[in-house]
């Protein structure tokens, strides 16, 4: 299964069609609802065929305006859902990994070069962004690595990425629940491969 999401603008753009297309579509109605009521004045019985058809065609449109601005409501109301969770989620993952860090008692430099990580910057474009040699980045994220103790990149970014899936900054339990549940997890991936 792969999750896609739609950045903002898409979002926005998309309720904006629906909403134009909504305008249209009553504009529409009314039209035919006009039509319909002028033929009327002008003699027009239901049993005219063409008559009938326009009634139908108005009394569709005004039903699918209906279910339009519904749908329309759904969408907005969806779309706050969603932007409130990644709001949450973000939030959350703010304070995982500011807990680590605090834990771990990285230094300025050394969350620096976390941040990036976690980003997926590697260590030249770290480099590059902190103007500081390539060496010292790797020195740094060899630290890092030493006091989160995680054995790479890897297991360092799986680290949050478990922690925010578990939602355990609330219980307390930390990185030695996050370690253990890793170290448990790689465990079991050894065993089913030897199978």
């Amino acid at each position: 299964m792969r999750l896609r999401l739609w950045p903002a603008k898409t979002r926005e753009r998309r309720a904006t069609v629906l909403a134009g297309l909504i305008l249209l579509q009553a504009l529409c109605a009314l039209f035919f609802i006009g039509d319909v009521i002028e033929d009327f004045r002008a003699g027009g019985f239901f049993s005219d065929p063409h008559l009938s058809l326009e009634a139908v065609v108005a009394v569709a449109l005004i039903l699918g305006v209906l279910f339009l601005m519904i749908e329309l409501r759904g969408l907005l109301s969806r779309m706050s859902d969603m932007q409130t969770g990644l709001d949450v989620a973000q939030g959350h993952l703010a304070e995982v990994i500011e807990g680590f860090f605090e834990d771990w008692n990285l230094t300025d430099a050394e969350r620096d070069v976390a941040i990036m990580i976690l980003k997926g910057l590697d260590n030249d474009a770290i480099a590059r962004v902190r103007n500081t040699a390539s060496g010292t980045v790797r020195a740094q994220a060899t630290s890092i690595y030493a006091k989160s103790s995680t054995d790479g990149r890897a297991q360092f970014i799986s680290l949050f990425v478990e922690e925010l899936l578990a939602g355990g900054i609330s219980s307390g339990n930390g990185l030695d629940e996050a370690l253990s549940h890793q170290s448990a997890k790689n465990a079991a991936a050894g065993n089913q491969s030897t199978l």
